[in-house]
Order: C-alpha cells, then sequence, then structure tokens
C-alpha cells in the first residue's frame, strides 16, 4: 500500500477532516510508548523512523553495526521480517529461508551479520544470548515498547521530510512528533532536499541532535550509456530511481511498485518486454531481487535478467556515531 499523497503535501481539507482520528491515534501511540519494555541481556540500539514507509532503516542499521564491530562489538540484527510467514523467535539462514519465509530485509541483514527474527521481539533474548552477540542492532520498532532501547537513531528521508507534520491517518507520523524526538538520542539525515532542511531546523529546536548520512550505488551499476529500465518494490521507488538518473543513468522506464511486493508473471513478462523493447538493461534493489529469487515461471525469468543495485550508507562523520556506540562499551 502507497502512502497518500497529501501525506507529503502542506496540511490541506483531508487532513483537517482526519484531524479527530489522528488525535486518538496520536493518544494511543503516546500511551504506547510509555509502557515498559523487557531488557535484552545485551545493549540494544534500535533504528527506527518517524513517519509511515520507508526512510532508509536497513542501510542505517547494516552502516551501525559495521561501525559497532570496528569498536569490537559483535552485532546481531533483530527484526520483526515482514512479508514473511514465519513468526519466530529463529536465527535467518539464506541456506534455507526464503523471503516468503522471512521477508526481504532479514534476508538482507544476514548479508552482514547474524539475523534473530521474532514478530514478538522480546522473545528474542534466547537467541540473542545463544548467538553470542555484544549488542544488538534492532531494524524498526522505534514505537514499540516491547525491547529497552539504549540507543535510539531515528532516520529521516531529506527527499521527504516529515510530510505535512500530521499523525495517522491525516499524515504520515506514527506518533506525535514531540513524543518521538524526546525519545530519539540522534536523529539520521539521509540526502538532501528542502523537507529535510526543513525537518533538521525543527527538530533541532526540540534540541534533538542530527547526524547526516547519504546513500551510495555499490557495485554492479551497468556501465554510463546504458539504456536501463529500472523496477522496484520499496518504501520509494522514486528515489532509487532518482538517484539512478543523478549519476547520469539514462532510464528507458522506471516502474514503481508497493513496498514489499510480491511480482506475478504478468508484472514480470511486461518488465522483460519492456527491456527487450527498449534494448535496455533491468536492473533493481537488492531486496527486489531478494524477492524474486526461488521464483518459477516468468519470475524466475526476471530474477534472472535483472541487475540487483546494492546501496550503502555512509556517514558525513563516522566518529559522531562510534562516540555514541561507544556509551555502550564494548
Amino acid at each position: 500500500m502507497r502512502a497518500p499523497a497529501f501525506w507529503w503535501q502542506p496540511p490541506g481539507l483531508v487532513a483537517r477532516l482526519l484531524a479527530p482520528v489522528a488525535a486518538l491515534w496520536g493518544g494511543l501511540a503516546a500511551r504506547r510508548m510509555g509502557q515498559p519494555g523487557r531488557r535484552l541481556p545485551v545493549p540494544v540500539i534500535c533504528i527506527g523512523n518517524f513517519v509511515a514507509g520507508g526512510a532508509g532503516k536497513t542501510p542505517t542499521a547494516i552502516a551501525v553495526a559495521g561501525l559497532a564491530r570496528q569498536a569490537g562489538h559483535h552485532p546481531v540484527f533483530l527484526t520483526r521480517g515482514y512479508g514473511g510467514r514465519l513468526e519466530g523467535p529463529i536465527r535467518v539462514d539464506p541456506a534455507i529461508h526464503g523471503a516468503a519465509d522471512v521477508g526481504d530485509e532479514p534476508l538482507l541483514l544476514a548479508r552482514h551479520g547474524p539475523v534473530i527474527l521474532a514478530r514478538r521481539r522480546a522473545e528474542a533474548a534466547d537467541l540473542v544470548a545463544a548467538a553470542g552477540a555484544s549488542l544488538v542492532v534492532m531494524d524498526d520498532g522505534f514505537q514499540n515498547p516491547s525491547v529497552d532501547k539504549d540507543l535510539s537513531l531515528v532516520v529521516v528521508d531529506a527527499g521527504r521530510g516529515l510530510g505535512n507534520g500530521r499523525v495517522i491517518p491525516a499524515g504520515p507520523l506514527r506518533a506525535p512528533l514531540g513524543l518521538q524526538a524526546a525519545k530519539a538520542d540522534a536523529v539520521v539525515l539521509v540526502g538532501e532536499g528542502a523537507p529535510g532542511q526543513a525537518a533538521a531546523g525543527q527538530l533541532a529546536a526540540m534540541d534533538c541532535r542530527v547526524l547526516r548520512a547519504r546513500l551510495v550505488f555499490g557495485e554492479g551499476l551497468p556501465a554510463a550509456g546504458i539504456p536501463l529500465v529500472a523496477f522496484a518494490g520499496i518504501g520509494d521507488p522514486e528515489k532509487f530511481f532518482g538517484q539512478l538518473r543523478g549519476e547520469g543513468h539514462v532510464l528507458a522506464a522506471a516502474v514503481a511498485f508497493p513496498d514489499h511486493h510480491v511480482f506475478t508473471d504478468a508484472e514480470a513478462a511486461g518488465l522483460i518486454g519492456t527491456a527487450c523493447k527498449a534494448g535496455a538493461q533491468l536492473v533493481t534493489t537488492e531486496k527486489d531481487h531478494l524477492r524474486l529469487a526461488g521464483a518459477a515461471g516468468r519470475c524466475a525469468e526476471l530474477h534472472a535478467a535483472a541487475r540487483p543495485i546494492p546501496v550503502r550508507l555512509v556517514f558525513d562523520d563516522p566518529a559522531a556515531v562510534s562516540g555514541l556506540l561507544a556509551g555502550l562499551g564494548a
């Protein structure tokens, strides 16, 4: 499901009409966030976001885990496994688990370290200990009180910012901003953009520390000049397409799908046909490519034809993040 367009526009009639429901949602969210959680056997870093939808949490979690590893920690990822059928708690094993089992994000995280999947995160304690973790990096769950957090880093996409600043369903905020900002140890502002600049100023006024970061493509991009047909079923497909264009690539087509989309044979055939007609290379995100792995029929053909383009998050000041981690011990 895609977020309503009015969420990312100045507050208008629809947002005002939904204000009473938003007030009820915000009150319930505030009450929930105030509930006590369970302590895991090691410190927990939560990578969350203020708004519904994608902001770059998974690349941020991977980058933070990398810095923690450099500091001498043995980080283990903890995730709910959105989109998978298994509830856990289990340790994710890419050799036996597919996206239908555990979701796409756990499989991506598993390329960078041990992953524990638990729909009820507090039940992961034994597996966290068994994995030899000295630190848990939790992908999402900022508003969920079930696990106590030692450090909360909240990711904001600078291209979108905080939207219209209203709470669901009047806007994209998962809970009132003031409450969320008070529980955040720092905000990670990813990329550039006027909405992000406005959000940074608003959050700084709330005494919220703002760290800057950017997403960069890894290896796998076709040579410049080769036309591309790009497709993505992530939180913000336009971010992926825009970054490709920004690096000088020509998109013969850019096809967006909802986040965590399960592709059909008809969709796969359409994408393959579009690329063939344009003489273009199919490209997609790592998460989309992982969801296609193990598929049959035309989806298997799409998996073979599409080139996954990895992205990684780079902090402008990694020492500042390492300083936050230092307070957690090693």
